[in-house]
């Protein structure tokens, strides 16, 4: 576990929670003032930091931006006595990842504490896979800081330590072959090849040539002997993308490569042995389709080792201002066009949109509009001109509501560029309220803020 340091006045207090979080595991370091707690910063690397919010040599909350100044990525926990909530709810605004009033309760403390390192973990790991495959891929990575990107990013890191076999289901446009990226280039597979096939666009007449390759001869029209994509992806990795198209006897076939590590070319009859990571994926409920008995059973849990399933850009709309701008940089640039941004009805209309291609729909329309467009700001007629209206029908009144929440609540921190004060009183709420709202629908204001 890594090293807490606990800033408190109160010499007593401060010595209860060290034995108590040594007790745990912890390793912890204690300073009795701000003086003490700058002194130990200086000379220590700390996980996670507990400050009191009033010290005897000055506010917690100036030691607390003091600290994160030297160490950005430092999550701090505030102590704060009982009446003193507005201050508390303050200092969260300024950076506090959470806080807890005294007397307190020492098994919410705890869970605090874990909750805070398990998210700064979580947070540094998705930083890392998106160093990883922006060097190597020459992109940002994987765009989106909503919580399911980041639980599926999480996964992704676990699964990039293993050799196991991966299963990426999601839905089309929802990003497959990227994440398969990131898992080859954060793996140990890294510096060998990462080849890719559409198993629905090859036609099944071929497939097994393209496969595993072809003596010469072996055919009308094999005038030379041919690798196939097997042996080309030797110590890396091979995403089998749309593998529920593959026609089952080639499932056969490739069932006895994964199991005996071996295959023979078309026409070949010598065995090549074959050393490849199988990242497969599937845009639609694989286990139903063995249900179906349109792919193998046996098959199905050779590639299911590890599953991963990549959300539709409806489950996390809060990505699509981050996603659109991403577009526009990247499109305004290459068409050399002055287009600053989207006016806030332009936004709204995305935010409202069902995005059944999901990401590359939405890159399509971005990049429609920015050819399309003139001036500095995309409006809302330049989007989606050739789109029906979409009508789903009529949601649970529950559902609706919640809907229209979470849109409104994206839609304000995206104008106000994650300022909550301004946000709640464009909403009319108090701030405390506000993030309570912020909370219930897993938006991170921090995620929409300018860099």
């Amino acid at each position: 576990m890594g090293e807490i340091l606990i800033v408190d006045d109160d010499r007593n207090l401060l010595q209860v929670i060290r034995m108590r979080l040594e007790a745990e595991g912890f390793k912890v370091t204690a300073a009795a003032s701000a003086a003490e707690a700058r002194a130990q910063v200086k000379t220590g690397i700390f996980e996670l930091a507990l400050i009191d919010l009033k010290l005897k040599d000055g506010s917690g909350i100036a030691l607390m931006q003091e600290l994160q100044q030297a160490a950005p990525e430092l999550p701090v926990i505030i102590l704060t006595a009982f009446g003193t909530i507005d201050s508390a709810v303050e200092a969260i605004q300024k950076g506090a990842r959470s806080y807890v009033t005294k007397p307190f309760d020492y098994r919410d403390l705890l869970l605090k504490i874990r909750n805070c390192l398990e998210t700064s973990k979580l947070n540094l790991e998705v930083k890392r896979l998106r160093s990883l495959v922006g060097k190597r891929y020459g992109f940002d990575g994987i765009i989106g800081n909503s919580q399911k990107m980041k639980e599926v990013l999480e996964q992704v890191g676990h699964a990039a330590a293993t050799d196991s076999n991966v299963y990426i289901e999601g839905k089309s446009g929802t990003g497959k072959e990227l994440v398969a990226k990131a898992l080859h280039v954060a793996s140990a597979r890294s510096k060998g090849p990462f080849v890719a096939i559409n198993c629905a666009a090859i036609p099944e007449t071929l497939m097994e040539s393209e496969l595993f390759g072809h003596e010469k001869g072996a055919f009308t029209g094999a005038s030379r002997t041919k690798k196939g994509l097997f042996t080309e992806a030797e110590g890396g990795t091979f995403f089998l993308d749309e593998i529920a198209e593959m026609p089952l006897a080639m499932q056969v076939k490739l069932l006895r490569v994964l199991e005996e590590r071996e295959f023979y070319p078309v026409g070949g009859n010598r065995p090549v042995k074959v050393d490849v990571r199988i990242i497969a994926a599937a845009n639609r409920n694989l286990a139903a389709e063995v249900e179906k008995g349109n792919f193998r059973e046996d098959l199905f849990y050779r590639i299911h080792v590890i599953p991963i399933k990549l959300p539709p850009l409806t489950d996390r709309k809060e990505d699509i201002p981050l996603l659109a701008r991403h577009f526009l940089s990247g499109f305004a640039q290459k068409m050399g066009k002055t287009i600053q941004g989207f006016t806030p009805e332009a936004m709204q209309k995305l935010l409202a949109y069902g995005w059944p291609g999901n990401i590359r729909e939405l890159e399509n329309t971005i990049e429609c509009a920015v050819a399309m467009g003139s001036g500095e700001m995309i409006t809302p007629e330049m989007l989606l001109q050739t789109r029906d209206a979409q009508n789903p029908g009529l949601a649970p009144l529950k559902e609706a509501k919640d809907s229209f929440e979470k849109d409104y609540l994206i839609q304000l921190i995206e104008i106000t560029r994650g300022n909550i004060s301004q946000a709640a009183k464009l909403a009319g709420k108090y701030r405390a309220d506000f993030y309570a709202l912020l909370k219930k629908h897993q938006l991170d204001p921090t995620n929409f803020r300018s860099d």
